[in-house]
């Protein structure tokens, strides 16, 4: 078992001495390097350095020192370690050298955390001096280096900016005055003052002196600071406060057990050293610099510290200049810093600069204070130092990527080339119908109006209005009144210009086909049944619209997807009515189905004399029809991924509506309209033929397009006429009048 002996301590500082479980009966007056070394952290944090390197002269001091900084650094999480280098106790010729290389290394740890003797300071700085480096590391000096010249001297610039940290201290004028007037015949009780007396006056005492060589022998005159330099021991406040604070323990515990005894008493004859301890650690004065001794339950006096910089001034004198103090906590003086002459910028000590506004912190691993700055792409935003996360489907990220906004909605606007065009067709269009439908109301009784068949042209004539006007609402701003026209009148249009042309060529058929079997005509050829026959038609669309509504009831959205770019500055959504790819399709497909019967009766009927009927003109608008349409489908389904999708969709669909119901204008009407104005002597009444004589030339041209590759022209026609004539019985024969049928 150890001795329970109380020590007070001037000079020592090591770290491990607070460790209450192995050195419990051990004080001190001067603060450990646990304080030092957060002072020197506080300092670094102050500085905005988080990427330093550490060196240590091998020892205890220097090794405790560093492992005390790099575990308070560890545990603050601020501040991270580039490498931490030790001094041996005997260096090798050239170790420095290696030493300011391998700091070198990471040339972005520039702070230097140094926990070394003075000798190693000295030569560390002239190494680097050596190597050019001068004004490139940025010292963090500790209590070894505190405020002393000889380090420094002759190496003012390598040095220049060195930040220093020093216990707080004063110095003592009684123990100048006293030291002062010491003499070698007032000292005597000192044994070792007369070697301090030789080495200080550089003399010699007698012929047993301890300068053997000395040029002069002393006088015993001499007087200390007047012939000598002197400079007070750094140290001398802490003794006077160790010796006082055992003073004041002893005191105090004499006051407890010997109460009104002088001297000691017999309770004080064998001192308990836990009971001495406890006196030690409940000491509080005013030491010999005026600040208050305690003791921590540890032992440890309090951390009160003057931090210096080296400063290099305009006329080129160095000093260190106190900057600040720590007690506790840190207190700096920043506008008081100086790095080379005149220059008041905080130089960086840091692996990674700070990122930019809208990128992100990659750490590297092992080392929090070193990363990567990747930006946030695409739709991706800065949500905190380190992540990116995606904006909603319905955002983008704003110019410096911090949030998100709102993604711009568009739609086709009017003054669009891709409206302008469909317009303007669409107009012309407009235009050029209402001018027949004029027409034909005006010479309503006219022939070539009621050979035309003037109910089934009006309704014709409606659903080519109707293809036109379409163009407006598919162009105007989505809202449910006008996603609702859209839905009406998307297909009604050629639903009914389909529906009446199905209708005159399926009657055309029925005519020519009943006409080859007997001479009566076929049911359902008056206006009042192609009316209901058409309307019939255009009731299942009409029909199938209602079921749409009743179903999924019109409204808008806006569609993020169809526009959402790769580059989000380009991202648009496009507001939009909740008619799908599929829908139109389905409102399309019974027109379009129209069209293609009406096709295959064109095709059917090609054979059909045009003076008897529109057959041909019919065919030829079904041909040229089937023509637009396929041509849109690849071009409307082929744009689906296009970015100008809403526009090259909107415009072909309107374009080949207003086209289709151009041709059909323009290869059923125009001709009838020129007639009427340009010629109106054409429009007469043309004889009036029979059922059976309508029969009898279809069936001849019929047969004449048979036999034509057969025989000579001449030969055909005569035999074919021969032939009708011996076919007509000479009997009494009925007409059907026609003339609503035949021009």
């Amino acid at each position: 078992m150890s001795p329970q002996i109380p020590q007070i301590s001037y000079a020592s500082t090591a770290p491990e001495l607070s460790d209450n479980t192995r050195y419990d009966f051990f004080s001190r007056v001067v603060p450990p390097d646990s304080y030092q070394a957060q002072a020197m952290l506080d300092i670094v944090t102050a500085m905005g350095w988080n990427y330093v390197s550490t060196l240590a002269s091998e020892g205890n001091y220097g090794e405790s020192g560093v492992e005390a900084f790099v575990q308070i650094s560890r545990e603050s999480g601020g501040v991270c370690i580039a490498q931490s280098l030790k001094i041996p106790r005997e260096p090798r010729p050239g170790e420095f050298d290696k030493l300011v290389l391998r700091l070198l290394e990471t040339p972005n740890a520039r702070a230097v955390i140094m926990f070394t003797n003075e000798d190693d300071i000295r030569r560390i700085l002239d190494a680097a001096k050596r190597n050019n480096l001068t004004g490139h590391f940025l010292w963090v000096g500790s209590d070894s280096w505190g405020s002393k010249i000889s380090p420094v001297v002759q190496q003012e610039r390598v040095a220049e900016g060195a930040v220093t940290i020093l216990p707080k201290r004063a110095s003592v004028d009684a123990f100048d005055r006293y030291f002062k007037s010491r003499s070698l015949s007032n000292n005597r009780r000192n044994v070792w003052f007369a070697e301090f007396w030789e080495e200080n006056f550089v003399c010699k005492l007698g012929m047993h002196g301890k300068r053997p060589g000395s040029p002069k022998k002393c006088t015993g005159l001499e007087k200390v600071g007047r012939d000598s330099t002197y400079e007070q021991e750094g140290k001398v406040q802490f003794v006077m406060d160790a010796v006082y604070a055992m003073a004041h323990a002893l005191h105090s515990m004499h006051r407890e057990l010997c109460a009104g005894y002088p001297g000691l008493c017999p309770r004080m004859a064998n001192i308990d050293g836990k009971e001495l301890l406890a006196h030690i650690r409940g000491v509080n004065f005013n030491g010999s610099a005026g600040t208050p001794v305690i003791f921590n339950e540890n032992g440890d006096a309090p951390g009160r510290y003057d931090i210096f910089q080296y400063q290099i001034n305009n006329r080129s004198t160095a000093e260190y200049k106190v900057i600040g103090h720590w007690t506790n906590q840190l207190h700096l003086n920043m506008e008081a810093l100086q790095w080379t002459t005149g220059d008041s910028s905080l130089p960086a000590s840091v692996c990674s600069l700070p990122c930019r506004t809208g990128e992100r912190k990659k750490v590297v691993k092992g080392v929090p204070c070193c990363w990567h700055c990747e930006r946030c792409e695409g739709y991706h935003f800065q949500a905190s130092e380190f992540t990116c996360d995606l904006c909603p489907y319905e955002k983008r990220p704003n110019q410096n990527r911090t949030s998100c906004q709102p993604i711009p909605i568009i739609k086709l606007e009017w003054h669009s080339p891709w409206a302008l065009v469909p317009v303007f067709i669409s107009v012309l269009g407009i235009i050029a119908t209402t001018f027949v439908i004029v027409t034909f109301v005006r010479y309503n009784d006219t022939p070539i109006v009621r050979a035309s068949g003037r109910e089934m042209s009006y309704v014709l004539l409606t659903g080519i209005f109707l293809c036109y006007i379409i163009t407006f609402p598919m162009i105007a701003a989505p809202d449910v009144v006008v996603c609702s026209f859209r839905r009406i009148f998307l297909g009604l249009g050629m639903c009914f210009s389909y529906a009446a042309l199905l209708t005159k060529t399926n009657r055309i058929h029925r005519i020519f086909e009943q006409g080859k079997k007997a001479v009566t005509a076929p049911r359902f050829i008056s206006p009042a049944s192609q009316l209901v026959i058409t309307f019939s038609l255009i009731s299942v669309q009409l029909l199938g619209v209602l079921v749409w509504f009743a179903a999924d009831p019109p409204h808008t959205f806006v569609d993020y997807g169809e526009q959402r770019t790769q580059d989000p500055e380009n991202a648009r959504g496009v507001l939009k009515c909740d008619i799908s790819d599929l829908s139109l399709i389905c409102s399309l497909g019974y027109s379009i189905l129209l069209m293609v019967t009406c096709t295959v009766y064109a095709i059917k009927t090609r054979g059909v004399p045009e003076t008897f009927n529109e057959a041909k003109p019919i065919g030829f608008t079904m041909y040229t029809t089937c023509i637009i349409w396929l041509a849109f489908i690849p071009i409307f389904f082929g744009t689906a991924q296009s970015e100008e999708r809403m526009y090259i969709q909107t415009a072909t669909l309107t374009v080949s509506l207003s086209l289709s119901a151009s041709v059909s204008l323009g290869m059923l009407y125009m001709p009838k309209v020129y007639i009427i104005i340009f010629h109106p002597e054409q429009n007469v009444p043309k004889r009036k033929r029979s059922f059976k004589a309508i029969v009898t030339a279809a069936t001849m041209t019929s047969k004449l397009s048979q036999l034509a590759a057969e025989r000579p022209n001449g030969e055909v026609k005569t035999e074919l006429c021969e032939g009708v004539e011996a076919s007509v019985p000479p009997t009494k024969t009925t007409y059907v009048s026609y003339t609503n049928h035949a021009m």
